[in-house]
């Protein structure tokens, strides 16, 4: 017995309700009995721990450590190199506590837990603060410390000059509701986790989807839809109440939509967000809309324009006075154009004044006009009142109705530079569109500069976009011959950077028709003629500038695809 004290020690010790990881070690036949008592010598003469010991000696790696501590503490070993993190869960806790504890929330478990992995399972005091920190259930897994540190460091991106983040959505402007549902504090916890991830990864709206068995919440990312995470269904009420807190609205009312706007704070800035809550078959869907307000001046050069296509909008945006109408569907990027084009006509001899729904961006030196309809405000009667201000330049957020319609055109007509946003397919289909509206065709001929349809598309993910030749059906649809040479595109792949993506980011697809010419001769006739006379004027198409964005790198032949809606591009 006196050979082997350590062992001896050990075995005794395996009496107790958790083996100890020399036992566990050795019964699988990892380590040698040698191997242990050279090790427990170690660990008594230097006060180190066993398992560091055997890795410093050679006798286990760091991923056998770690599958041995998650045996010894009856916990699940998760491999975090092909494990999925969700974010969402990730950041309820704050990356300070997460690296001091090496420890990771990486997905939501049961109703009222999350998945929490950490390098060593036998730290009680961190597991007590963990769970204090996060105000869910916690379930613990094992993972192996280097591959951990790793998982933490993707899960707290930090962009380059930016602060670190906190994993924390500083509170509303706004009093918390006392008592009831919008309080639950894991609620609470979670929606600020969520609307911070959101607003980090540059979303325009964050879509809460009540389900069945569960809440699905969505973010519309570089135009995209893309799931973050998943709720439980018992935290369904608590979430709604707290968004609905968030933006001032009836917690009580369930029963019909409501809407609301409020500000909130994320890392010292302001942001606008809106809040819709609409009742669906099982519970009421949120949709929040985050309002990006930009640091920096909005330029031309960020829009992503063809060298032809942007000659002729600017060469549009100077003239003295007429129309500039940029045409496309929701979410295209038309309100961004017309922004670009504002600072590009930003100076003290030009008077400029906008009318808006919402504002998105504050421009100093512009005089900015909210549409509201409850206090009277809508873009008509705004628009009139705009004119008797003596504007240079005239910015409508949108033409809605046939009276903004006129009103807008009337305006290019009597010496004013009006630039506005329209809902229509293509350039020539505006036309088509102003028409049905009731304004006169001699009218729109005259004072109309030039219309632009534009779509976005995301960009490929330049630290992953991956090289390949084009192959016989892509080089057809790129309108390329046989005696063309190889032609090198690009297809997305994804990466830590685009959070596996493969796109980061956005460019405009733009068709700039500028009305002159036969074009003018043409106004008021059918879109199918009026767009063939634009193309033979030498109009760039939209499918023509995916193409050439293509050919460029700048995306992909798929989602050049899916953006258009066309089978070729």
């Amino acid at each position: 017995m006196d050979e082997y004290p350590n062992v001896l020690r050990l075995q005794v010790a395996q009496h107790n309700r958790r083996p100890s990881l020399g036992a566990v070690l050795r019964d699988e036949g990892t380590i040698t009995v040698e191997e242990l008592e050279r090790a427990l010598a170690e660990v008594e003469s230097r006060g180190v721990r066993l398992g560091e010991v055997l890795v410093e000696q050679g006798s286990i790696n760091r991923r056998t450590l770690a599958v041995a501590l998650a045996k010894q503490a009856d916990l699940p070993f998760v491999d975090l190199d092909t494990a999925e993190i969700d974010r969402t869960a990730a950041s309820l806790l704050p990356e300070q506590l997460a690296r001091k504890h090496t420890a990771l929330p990486i997905r939501f478990v049961g109703e009222d837990a999350v998945l929490v992995v950490v390098a060593d399972p036998t730290d009680l005091v961190g597991s007590d603060q963990l769970l204090l920190a996060l105000g869910l259930g916690v379930e613990l897994a094992v993972a192996e410390g280097d591959s951990l540190e790793e998982a933490i460091t993707r899960a707290y991106p930090k962009e380059a000059g930016d602060f670190e983040r906190t994993g924390a959505f500083e509170e509303p402007l706004l009093e918390q509701i006392a008592g009831g549902a919008g309080t639950n504090a894991p609620a609470i916890k979670l929606v600020n986790a969520i609307i911070a991830l959101a607003i980090d990864e540059g979303a325009s709206d964050v879509h809460f989807e009540p389900q069945a068995r569960e809440v699905i919440v969505r973010a519309r990312i570089d135009g995209v839809m893309r799931q973050l995470t998943s709720a439980p269904k018992p935290m369904q009420a608590a979430l709604t109440s707290r968004l609905k807190a968030m933006g001032e609205l009836d917690i009580a009312e369930t029963h019909v939509p409501q809407n609301s706007r409020a500000s909130v704070r994320h890392e010292g800035r302001s942001i606008d967000i809106r809040v819709a809550v609409l009742p669906t078959t099982h519970g009421e869907h949120v949709a929040v809309r985050i309002l990006h307000q930009r640091a920096e001046k909005l330029s031309l050069d960020e829009l992503g324009m063809s060298a032809a296509s942007r000659e002729a909008f600017e060469r549009a945006i100077q003239q003295p006075y007429g129309a500039v109408i940029v045409c496309g569907p929701t979410g295209s990027g038309k309100t961004t154009t017309l922004y670009a084009a504002l600072e590009r006509l930003n100076d003290r001899e030009r008077a400029i004044m906008t009318i808006e729904d919402p504002v998105e961006f504050q421009v100093p030196g512009v005089n900015q006009v909210e549409v509201d309809v409850k206090a009277g405000i809508t873009f008509a009667r705004a628009l009139r009142t705009i004119l008797r201000s003596d504007p240079d330049v005239l910015m409508v957020g949108e033409v809605r109705d046939d009276e903004t319609a006129r009103i807008a055109v009337q305006a290019a007509m009597t010496g004013h530079l009006v630039l506005t946003t329209l809902h229509a397919h293509n350039a020539a289909a505006s036309v088509e569109r102003l028409v049905h509206m009731g304004v006169d065709p001699s009218l729109i001929a005259s004072s109309v500069n030039c219309i632009v349809a534009q779509r976005l598309a995301r960009r490929l993910c330049d630290e992953c976009r991956e090289g390949y030749h084009a192959d016989q059906l892509e080089r057809a649809q790129l309108g390329l011959d046989a005696s063309h040479p190889d032609v090198e595109l690009y297809r997305a792949r994804g990466c830590v950077t685009c959070s596996n993506t493969g796109y980061r980011g956005r460019v405009a697809l733009c068709e700039v028709m500028t009305i002159q010419g036969k074009l003018r001769r043409l106004v008021g006739a059918a879109s199918e003629e009026l767009f063939a006379a634009a193309v033979e004027q030498g109009m760039t198409t939209l499918r023509e500038d995916g193409r050439r964005l293509v050919l460029e790198g700048v995306c992909s032949l798929d989602e050049i695809r899916r953006v258009t809606g066309d089978r070729l591009v």
